[in-house]
């Protein structure tokens, strides 16, 4: 649901865009290319202290690392309904 919402925000401001006759300030490709090593680049320091500190560092990027990158995905299993109501991270 939230990649629909996520689109459907896109369109409505290309549509917006469109109509008031202005380009989108940033290329499609060079922004989205940009975004992702945002965000490759924040779990850059995690890794490292990982390796630093001799703690496993494949598990974690394929668990956190890859959870804070590609979002929560389709089909995932939901966090535990009593860790969400007293406020726990997940």
């Amino acid at each position: 649901m939230p990649y629909l919402l996520s689109a459907g925000a896109g369109i409505l401001v290309g549509v917006i865009y469109a109509l008031i006759g202005v380009r989108s300030p940033a290329p499609p490709t060079i922004a989205l290319i940009g975004l992702l090593g945002m965000l490759v680049g924040e779990q850059v320091v995690p890794v490292v202290k990982r390796l630093i500190a001799g703690e496993p560092v494949v598990a974690f990027i394929q668990t956190d690392c890859a959870r804070h990158v590609l979002g929560p995905q389709a089909g995932a299993e939901a966090p535990p309904a009593d860790a969400a109501a007293k406020g726990e991270k997940v």
